[in-house]
């Protein structure tokens, strides 16, 4: 009887493992090391936007980062919070910032389980454990305005400090090394980690293209044009770093922009020109087809890995679309949803567009 005992009891755990890995089977987010699209057709969207209203009214939605659960987390700039959310728009959460106008900026989840953010006026650099306890670290350099952040291949996180001059590092226990660019007042306005395992930059006030390596040797690629007004950058399906160059009066420049650029890890540059007029295009990331897009005003852009650029509106009226991710979180895309989250803080809104 024990022995039939012990048989049912094998049976039950076998069928349970087998029910496991069917639902992890269908689950839609992706673990590390992985892609959602790998062979077959491409992905594709049919440039439907869902999208989920912002409790807290004039919170100033910014950038987002998506957990390995499938959680959506995100900045409250004009809200000095953290938010989080479900895929489905539920169980919202938002946690306020210990000191106000902290002006909270880039996300993105660190090495340890816990989210890493910059406080941009705040001159601080933030993590948020899931359960939604708070610590801050002051950046040795005063008034240092820390902007985009990213895991490196070290598993520090990286920032960059616009008005530093400075690349931050911050290990998971607060402990911030600071490297200093090699040109002057260079303004770096975005970093994300590269596939040769060094963090990218870019200059914005000298117009350059910076590689740090983890032990900090700084490495600067001059683009075509001085004022060309690099800003946010992401490393590509093709093994290469992509980057926007921004239009428009910012930060006491007018830049000559409105470009998608791409550069290679030996420093080879090209760049296209956005078809579309109007304000500056504001973040890039990788979607889910494995192309490049863009935020901008009222529209999303799609750039493929030869530069033909498509733009899909968001929104009827207005709109400003402002970050954007589909997972990768300025990383090497190895894992990538099927949904293309952006926020748009001028609806108070997160959104994302479906991709099968």
């Amino acid at each position: 009887m024990l022995r039939s005992k012990k048989k049912i009891s094998s049976l039950c755990v076998v069928l349970l493992v087998f029910i496991t890995q069917l639902h992890a089977a269908e689950a839609p987010l992706q673990t590390k090391g992985s892609s959602l699209q790998t062979d077959g057709a491409p992905l594709q969207t049919d440039g439907k936007v869902h999208e989920f209203s912002v409790p807290r009214p004039n919170s100033g939605p910014t950038t987002l980062s998506l957990a390995q659960d499938g959680t959506v987390w995100f900045t409250l700039s004009s809200g000095n919070a953290i938010a989080r959310m479900n895929r489905d728009g539920t169980a919202y959460l938002d946690y306020p910032l210990p000191n106000p106008d902290s002006s909270p900026r880039i996300i993105a989840e660190g090495s340890d389980g816990n989210f890493w953010f910059s406080e941009h006026t705040g001159n601080r650099m933030g993590r948020i454990t899931p359960a939604g306890v708070i610590s801050e670290f002051a950046i040795p350099t005063p008034a240092s305005q820390p902007r985009a952040i990213a895991r490196g291949s070290d598993g520090n996180i990286w920032f960059g400090e616009f008005a530093g001059g400075k690349i931050g590092r911050i290990t998971p226990a607060g402990i911030i090394t600071e490297f200093v660019i090699p040109t002057p007042d260079s303004g770096p306005r975005a970093l994300a980690a590269g596939p040769d395992g060094n963090i990218w930059f870019s200059e914005f006030r000298t117009g350059k293209i910076g590689r740090i390596t983890p032990e900090g040797e700084i490495t600067e690629f001059a683009l075509p044009r001085a004022n060309s007004g690099p800003g946010d950058i992401t490393a590509g399906a093709d093994g290469a770093m992509w980057f926007l160059e921004l239009a428009g009066t910012m930060d006491g420049m007018q830049p000559d922009g409105n470009r998608v650029g791409r550069i290679s890890m030996n420093g080879e540059i090209a760049e296209y020109q956005i078809p579309s007029d109007g304000n500056s295009p504001i973040n890039i990331a990788v979607g889910p087809d494995r192309n490049i897009w863009y935020t901008k005003d009222a529209a999303l852009g799609r750039v493929s890995m030869t530069g033909e650029i498509t733009e899909f509106p968001i929104a009827t009226g207005g709109a400003r679309a402002v970050g954007i991710t589909a997972g990768s979180d300025r990383q090497p895309p190895l894992r990538l949803t099927n949904r293309l989250w952006f926020t748009d803080p001028q609806n108070n809104r997160i959104a994302y567009l479906q991709f099968d």
